[in-house]
């Protein structure tokens, strides 16, 4: 049975990972701005813009696959920019993945923004492999008035995540997921081979990622 079950995600991961195969560093650009354009269209959208403007880096994931049949699990490319004093450094790719066992049937593609809120949060993307949870604990987004979302935030952990889904799956969560570095997508973008934490010490104003920045900076803009 538990070949069976190793099997069953194998193969599911093989499957989602398909669209990821030509996926270039550029194109995981372009697809988090449309995504951070369809999230700051959402009515309640200065909770999380005010959390992203406090917050000491912004990971996105424009695509993460969720899929499952009896087994559960999920994978996505995406990038993370530091945020310091009103700038922003990177970017770093890194890799999502995980699984759950569970009576599941269905697959959807979910849109993420996980706002990193404190340096032990940074940490998990800069580790080679990283398994979400723990010290490195994800909750659903703030919403609400801006002082009890601070708060909370501040108290209860590291990374807040917010999406959008789509599919048969109702909302989505990372507890058990794992992070890890793309070191090809870093070589592509970086033209050789660079740590993730010193690509986040390099200022993003290169061409191909200003059109993020300004994304984000005009989602910073609807804080309270």
């Amino acid at each position: 049975m538990k070949k069976v079950i190793a099997l069953s995600f194998a193969v599911m991961l093989i499957f989602a990972g398909v669209s990821f195969a030509d996926t270039t560093p550029e194109d995981i650009i372009r697809d988090s701005i449309s995504m951070l354009s369809e999230i700051s269209s959402e009515g309640d959208v200065s909770t999380m813009a005010d959390t992203v403007k406090t917050s000491h880096a912004v990971a996105l994931i424009p695509s993460m696959v969720k899929a499952g049949f009896l087994i559960g699990g999920e994978y996505g490319e995406g990038l993370i920019l530091r945020h310091e004093n009103g700038k922003w450094y990177g970017p770093s790719f890194y890799n999502i993945g995980g699984g759950s066992f569970g009576l599941q049937v269905g697959a959807q593609s979910i849109s993420l923004l996980l706002a990193v809120i404190n340096e032990r949060g940074v940490e998990a993307f800069m580790s080679s492999k990283t398994k979400l949870g723990g010290d490195f604990a994800v909750a659903a987004g703030p919403v609400g008035r801006r002082a009890e979302a601070a708060t909370d935030a501040q108290v209860k952990a590291s990374i807040y995540s917010y999406s959008i889904s789509k599919g048969l799956f109702a909302g989505v969560s990372l507890e058990g997921s794992v992070i890890s570095i793309s070191v090809k997508r870093n070589g592509e973008y970086w033209g050789g081979k660079v740590t993730a934490k010193e690509a986040l010490q390099k200022p993003a104003t290169d061409k191909r990622i200003l059109p993020l920045i300004e994304a984000l900076n005009k989602l910073i803009e609807k804080a309270n």
